[in-house]
């Protein structure tokens, strides 16, 4: 029998659906491991948009239905609605309840805080604005993400090896990433959770799945950063059920500036899900 279906009307019904489950089975279903990151930047957007009462939502709406049969995921960067202030939280509100529930949605809020502060940001994250994973930081340690990891039904993806040039000051040197990878294994007595690991640095991926088991990889860097796709592939797949999503923003949110700009995203994540498929 095939299960999608159970899952999906437990979702739309806010029945418990275990994390690892609802991605397999979106992944599975879709037959698509792409992650789009819904990072807007209104410059950008293109020209004849910007005259609307809100561009933005105006825009990712359009991205959204455009790139909603090859989406496995969506990433909303919190800190670009945040930045446009109250109405951008609004914003980040509205396109969160946009996206099809057939989609796992990642906040990209990089929370890590401890205490009373971290059990806040878990709230305003999972039920505030009801994203179905979060990112999180490790630095605190186990106490900082415990409250993101009582929320049984959640995912929390936690950064082990980032993308950025600036993963060489911390994370490499002496193997931390390696470290965290461990730790995180510990922690995930839930099976909720997961690794930030960046396709920038595809050599490293196998070594991190060898220190981490069997979790699910929130993979960033392939498009605008240069990631190599074939490489990250062929060491994130361990061969496990346990899924993976490779994400790319600039790549399709920008892959044209103008009125076509929703078409060309949708080919640009169709092109994505088939190279991947391909690999």
């Amino acid at each position: 029998m095939d299960l999608y279906p159970k899952i999906l009307r437990s979702i739309e019904s806010k029945r418990f659906v275990q994390f690892y489950q609802k991605l397999e089975k979106v992944i599975e279903h879709k037959n698509s491991r792409v992650c789009i990151g819904l990072d807007p930047v209104l410059e950008l957007i293109p020209e004849h948009l910007r005259q609307e009462a809100n561009p933005v939502l105006a825009f990712l709406e359009q991205i959204i239905a455009a790139t909603q049969e090859w989406a496995a995921a969506y990433k909303p960067n919190f800190a670009y609605f945040e930045a446009l202030g109250p109405e951008g939280l609004e914003t980040l509100r509205n396109i969160i309840e946009k996206i099809p529930v057939d989609s796992v949605i990642i906040g990209d809020a990089k929370r890590g805080d401890v205490g009373h502060s971290a059990k806040m940001y878990a709230k305003a994250v999972f039920e505030t604005f009801a994203c179905d994973a979060v990112t999180a930081t490790p630095y605190q340690g186990e106490d900082a993400l415990r409250p993101f990891l009582e929320y049984e039904d959640k995912g929390t993806f936690v950064l082990c090896l980032t993308s950025n040039p600036g993963a060489d000051d911390f994370q490499v040197p002496h193997d931390l990433y390696l470290r965290v990878a461990e730790k995180v294994k510990n922690w995930n007595t839930h099976k909720n959770c997961g690794l930030v690991v960046g396709a920038t640095r595809p050599d490293l991926i196998q070594t991190v799945r060898e220190a981490s088991g069997p979790m699910p990889f929130l993979i960033p860097g392939v498009g605008a950063q240069g990631g190599d796709l074939e490489k990250t592939v062929k060491c994130a797949h361990d061969g496990t059920a346990i899924p993976y999503v490779i994400n790319a923003s600039r790549s399709i949110l920008y892959a044209s500036g103008g009125e076509d700009f929703a078409q060309s995203a949708g080919e640009a994540a169709k092109q994505l899900c088939q190279a991947i498929n391909a690999v």
